[in-house]
């Protein structure tokens, strides 16, 4: 075990499959062989955009799972053999936000796969406090590569507050959009979703929302209404002006706003609108391992087939046009595309336990 094959970025739009040495795993660490990477429209940003969380030349990927190869000097509670995931966020564990549990907010936060080499390679070391053992959760591996985004939906929904015997609005039923509505739906809650695309919305039917909007063919609020809906939690997820827009005016006094798509450019906000209507506005970013990787998996596990957010796993050689530039042109066939780090050409995912 001398080599393996890497994506690595080195600039803006200069993303190669190099060689690179297998890196061996210091205090605290493990070594994870990477069975599948998911990508996701942060890396495709990076990649053809322009660089704003990566530090070149870096190995990308953030959403992988595997099965510890190593483990360094320190580390306990972890075996050669497990069947793993990470969270690739790297907190201090020592700031304010750390001690108060809220890792995501660590004053020298750090990302595996945009600060630290990460899972779009054979084999990725990472802090053995952000890996979990999930060897008896009886989830495939393609499964298991849908952890993280999954994480980051449990903590869009947790930071929201909702419960049962509410009802929600979801715009927006991308990658992390579906997985909010599958963590919304869980706390009890009814969840219209909103999409342009009415695949999309069969989508998030099947994962649980009761009902769906087109959306430009009517009003939210005029859809709620219809539906006997009187959402208490509104999530943006596209991070569209439009989507914002039409939140903004669905939600009725005492609503909670929650942004979880970042809108770009200025905007001209109502505070005064805000104030009067005592909505409650609720930032949301990526997800804190302890508490959210747990609820993630068994949400995973809750549904026996995730063919309909992930069909098919591409090789490394497709990253590019197979991953990166569909999300950049807003064109990708699946919800997750995922990446299989030693497939030599596209294959069926496997989601089915045992798998």
């Amino acid at each position: 075990m001398t080599g393996m094959r890497a994506a690595v970025l080195h600039s803006v739009g200069d993303l190669r499959i190099d060689e690179k040495p297998v890196p061996e795993p210091g205090p605290g660490e493990v070594l994870i062989r990477v069975t599948v990477c998911g990508v996701c429209g942060s890396d495709a940003t990076e990649f053809g955009r322009g660089l704003v969380l990566a530090q070149p030349p870096v190995t990308l990927g953030h959403e992988f799972a595997g099965v510890v190869e190593a483990l360094g000097p320190g580390v306990e509670g972890l075996e050669v053999g497990s069947s793993v995931v990470c969270g690739a966020g790297v907190s201090c564990g020592e700031c304010k936000p750390c001690r108060e549990g809220r890792t995501n907010l660590c004053r020298n936060y750090s990302t595996i796969g945009f600060h630290h080499d990460g899972g779009l390679a054979g084999y990725v070391v990472a802090p053995a406090s952000i890996v979990l053992d999930v060897s008896d959760s009886g989830l495939a591996s393609d499964s298991l590569g849908m952890a993280q985004p999954m994480a980051i939906g449990v903590h869009a929904t947790r930071r929201s507050g909702l419960r049962e015997g509410q009802d929600a609005v979801i715009v927006g039923i991308g990658g992390i959009g579906a997985f909010i509505t599958v963590a919304a739906v869980a706390t009890g809650a009814r969840i219209l979703a909103v999409d342009r695309d009415p695949e999309r919305l069969e989508l998030a039917k099947r994962l649980g929302a009761h009902a769906g909007l087109e959306a430009g063919t009517m009003p939210i609020a005029e859809r709620l209404d219809e539906l006997g809906m009187d959402a208490d939690v509104f999530f943006e997820v596209s991070g569209s002006a439009p989507g914002l827009a039409s939140v903004l005016e669905a939600a009725k006094p005492g609503s909670t706003i929650v942004p979880v798509g970042v809108q770009r450019g200025e905007h001209a906000l109502p505070l005064g609108k805000w104030t009067l209507s005592e909505y409650t506005i609720i930032g949301t970013v990526a997800h804190v391992f302890r508490d959210d990787f747990p609820e993630a998996i068994r949400l995973l596990a809750s549904r026996d087939d995730w063919s309909d957010i992930a069909h098919e796993v591409l090789p490394m050689d497709d990253l590019i046009e197979g991953a990166l530039n569909p999300l950049l042109s807003g064109g990708s066939e699946q919800i997750k595309t995922l990446i299989d780090p030693w497939a030599t050409e596209r294959r069926p995912a496997v989601h089915r336990a045992g798998g």
